[in-house]
């Protein structure tokens, strides 16, 4: 049983900062940061705290060889709490008949849920803490309080070494290999796919110092900070995978990509030719498609909508083109099978989807591991919210092996060197910060 204490503070920023410090100071942590989305009239008027913190462990959830999604299922029915995790993009074999021989160096598992000693919500410009009344007495957790408030924040002093980034593939390679997929949509087999490239290096980051760059760099909806021993994931996502609430389950996958201008006017040139880009039009449409049939999968009858059709949002490096799906379940209904039907998500595979992963383990390098994965949390009242991990960086401290991984939606209308460029444009942030 949790009990909650609401936080009395006047700088909210400032006891974020240091929550996020006293943290890392623990084996387990997290944070899922809207950057402020929430205020804007955007989709993620969705997205309902302002942050969310937890940390600590109480009981968890790792892998198995089999069964994934049925443990999870039955680790969420058994356990009317908070539990945050996430889910590999690798699941899919557990979904679909299909196998990953890819390299990974990145170590993380396929799956992994966690339910916190402690929980911090920020909603509203209101702080609480949620804390096992049987666990811990108030007194002790005003004192948890206490230690983040004071809790010294020291800036680390960054090596002056540069990062030497590698990728996987050269430019050159990437062309051809996009030429080489467009040949499969030409013969039928796909009509779009995601096909991704990894940037890597062996070296040493501060993983809070580079959350807290990659932030103020590029801020977004769905940022993420999390730890598991010498594991992170640092994310700043834009994009939304599923959201429960009540009865309603929605999805806002993204497909379509343009930089923001030098002024004003640029800025909204640009927008209007996103909009308009029958490229990214047809990408759109088409995950649209996708995610309603993965939705109609557990859906009440003609429950399925589509919100919102090509909307474009406007990001600090980005114009993003996104929609908006819901649906409505019965009240019986597995959430986990919500999950598991839609997952992974159609904006980071293709359609026909098993298909296209069947390509993507083909002409990809190296496995994905957690990117275009999902992170996020179950609530008590079994509501959820998950992102889609992109624009994140993985780093495993033990082998200082950091990377990341972009890329984007290959149709009949792709042209090689723009995919290339639009890779580029979407790891700008990330390569700025290690950089």
């Amino acid at each position: 049983m949790r009990k909650s204490i609401q936080i009395e503070t006047e700088n909210i920023s400032l006891f974020k900062q240091k929550l996020i410090h006293f943290g890392n100071s623990h084996d387990l942590f997290t944070i899922l940061d809207s950057h402020h989305y929430t205020k804007n009239n955007t989709p993620y008027t969705y997205y309902k705290y302002d942050f969310i913190a937890a940390w600590g462990k109480s009981k968890e959830l790792t892998e198995s060889k089999k069964y994934n999604f049925k443990n999870l299922s039955q680790f969420v029915k058994e356990n009317n709490d908070w539990i945050f995790g996430y889910l590999g993009y690798d699941l899919k074999n557990d979904v679909e008949n299909l196998y990953s021989k890819n390299i990974d160096e990145s170590g993380f598992s396929n799956i992994y849920f966690f339910i916190p000693e402690f929980v911090i919500t920020s909603e509203n410009e209101t702080l609480t803490i949620h804390y096992h009344n049987n666990k811990h007495t108030g007194e002790q957790v005003n004192k948890i309080i206490k230690q983040v408030e004071s809790f010294k924040v020291t800036e680390e002093i960054d090596e002056k070494k540069p990062i030497k980034l590698l990728q996987r593939f050269s430019e050159n390679e990437y062309i051809e290999t996009v030429n080489a997929i467009k040949k499969h949509i030409q013969r039928g087999d796909i009509y779009e796919i995601n096909f991704c490239q990894e940037f890597y290096s062996y070296s040493n980051i501060h993983p809070v110092d580079t959350y807290m760059r990659l932030s103020e760099l590029s801020p977004a909806p769905f940022a993420c900070f999390f730890k598991n021993k010498d594991k992170f994931l640092i994310s700043t996502s834009p994009e939304r995978f599923l959201k429960k609430t009540g009865n309603t389950i929605i999805s806002q996958p993204i497909k379509g990509t343009i930089k923001r201008g030098i002024n004003a006017q640029e800025d909204e040139r640009l927008k209007e030719k996103l909009l308009n880009d029958p490229k990214e039009r047809a990408e759109n449409v088409m995950i649209v498609d996708l995610v309603r049939n993965d939705l109609s999968r557990t859906a009440k009858k003609q429950s399925v909508k589509v919100e919102e059709l090509y909307g474009i949002y406007s990001f600090k490096n980005v114009h993003q083109m996104i929609s908006t799906i819901k649906s409505e379940i019965e009240t019986e209904t597995d959430i986990v099978e919500v999950i598991k039907n839609a997952f992974p998500m159609g904006s980071m595979t293709g359609a026909p989807k098993v298909r296209a992963m069947e390509l993507i383990e083909k002409f990809e390098k190296t496995k994905r591991g957690i990117y275009s994965g999902a992170f996020g949390y179950f609530t008590p009242e079994k509501d959820f919210d998950f992102n889609v991990v992109i624009r994140s960086l993985i780093y495993n401290e033990a082998k200082k092996y950091v990377s990341f991984t972009v890329g984007g939606a290959i149709t009949s209308l792709a042209n090689a060197k723009d995919e290339y460029n639009e890779c580029l444009v979407k790891a700008a942030a990330l390569i700025n910060v290690l950089k």
